[in-house]
Formats: structure tokens, C-alpha cells, sequence
């Protein structure tokens, strides 16, 4: 007469002798073990294996979580090195400086996945700035100290190379048709070299989430080194 526990099939119970990792691995074949284990223990005992199982899964969980955590962030740190090179590389295409300009409020922007890009450059003599023509719908003059006091640090004072903010809509001047859409800003300062007034670039976008404070910088800073660079062989 065959009986009725399963593990007294000998197919079965081989099948689990001999490779048990089959139920080791499967978390809610091993919740139900423990489980049927307690209650046949009944609810006087501490299992205390039991509670050190309950302890080690729930490690088990968090270690999983923050591995998926480190693999994501990894991603998209890559993207966006990888999106910082694709916008530098096109920079370094221009062949004078309205194609820089052109490409920078185009291609590039496209690239960084902005609304609204804006450069500007400090002069001392801002009321005699001259008409910018075409180049106006993405270079701008300002007079000095100007980039300073937008991207919120004191003249003089060693100012943040990349600033990042969140934003109500932005400023018109900055951001033009776009202004009322823009939810997040980066400001990023230009050491145009000795002799020469800073710069700042300018970058809106409408995802309130894109740049905000506590956000780390560094490939903003890297790019922004870049384009500082290319910028000093335009200016002559």
C-alpha cells in the first residue's frame, strides 16, 4: 500500500537529497518550511534558527535592493558621460563661431536634453555693447559682475563652478518663449582666461527634476571646462 506523504515517493525525496539547493533558493518554499516548523513546535518555543533565517533573509532583501540600486545609478552615470562626450564632441565640430553658436543652441542642447540653453559674457562697457544679430537668440552681453549675482554667489568671492536649482519658471531675458515652462536650471561659470571678464552658460529645463540642489556636478564641471576652453579659441 503506498502512502500518502509525498516525501516517501522515492523519486521525490532522491530529487531533494540530491540537489537541495532547489529548495534553499526558493524563498517561499523556505517561509513555508519555517512556518510549518514553528507551529508543529507549537507557540511556546523560540525557534531561535528560525528567527535567525527571518533575520538573514531580511539582510538578504536589503543587500538585493541596494545592489539593484548600485547597478542603476552605474547606468546612468554611463548615459550620462556618454551624453557629456556626444554634446563636447559636437563643440569641437564648429568651424567658426556662429557655427559653434548655432550648434551649442541646437545639436548640443538636443544632446543634453534641455528646453532652453543661454551664454553669456560680461562686459564693461554693456551699454555699448553691439548688436548681436542673429547670434542674440543664444549669446548674450551682460554687464559686469552680472553672472555672479544670477547664479546667486557674492562678486569676488570664488564662485560655485556649477549651480544647480529648481525654479518657478525662468527668467525671460535667460530662457525667452520658453521662460514660463522652465522648472530647473543650471548655471555654470566660465573662466574666460586672465584679462577677460567671466561667462556663464545658462541650461533650463522643464523636468523640475533634471538639476536640482544635492545633485552631483561632476560631469557638468567637466563640461563646462571643455567648453571654456573651445570658447577662449573663439575669442582670440
Amino acid at each position: 500500500m503506498s502512502s500518502s506523504n509525498p516525501l516517501k515517493t522515492p523519486e521525490i525525496r532522491d530529487r531533494i537529497l540530491t540537489e537541495p539547493d532547489l529548495i534553499l533558493d526558493d524563498h517561499d518554499v523556505m517561509r513555508a518550511l519555517v512556518a510549518a516548523n514553528e507551529r508543529a513546535m507549537g507557540g511556546n518555543v523560540v525557534d531561535m534558527r528560525g528567527l535567525a533565517m527571518e533575520r538573514l533573509e531580511a539582510r538578504l532583501d536589503r543587500l538585493e535592493d541596494t545592489h539593484r540600486n548600485v547597478i542603476a545609478a552605474a547606468y546612468e552615470n554611463l548615459a550620462g558621460t556618454n551624453m557629456i562626450h556626444r554634446a563636447i564632441l559636437r563643440l569641437l565640430d564648429a568651424r567658426d563661431f556662429g557655427a559653434f553658436l548655432a550648434d551649442l543652441s541646437g545639436p548640443v542642447a538636443d544632446t543634453l536634453r534641455v528646453d532652453s540653453l543661454r551664454l553669456l559674457l560680461e562686459s564693461s562697457d554693456h551699454a555699448n555693447a553691439p548688436d548681436l544679430g542673429a547670434l542674440g537668440d543664444t549669446l548674450s552681453m551682460a554687464e559686469q559682475g552680472f553672472c555672479c549675482l544670477y547664479a546667486g554667489t557674492k562678486t569676488g568671492g570664488g564662485p560655485r563652478r556649477v549651480t544647480l536649482r529648481q525654479t518657478d519658471g525662468g527668467d525671460p531675458e535667460m530662457h525667452g518663449a520658453k521662460a514660463g515652462t522652465i522648472r530647473s536650471e543650471a548655471c555654470l561659470m566660465l573662466n574666460l582666461s586672465e584679462g577677460r571678464l567671466p561667462g556663464m552658460l545658462v541650461l533650463g529645463a522643464e523636468d523640475p527634476h533634471q538639476f536640482a540642489p544635492g545633485q552631483g556636478t561632476d560631469l557638468l564641471d567637466f563640461f563646462s571646462g571643455v567648453f571654456e576652453r573651445t570658447l577662449r579659441r573663439w575669442l582670440g
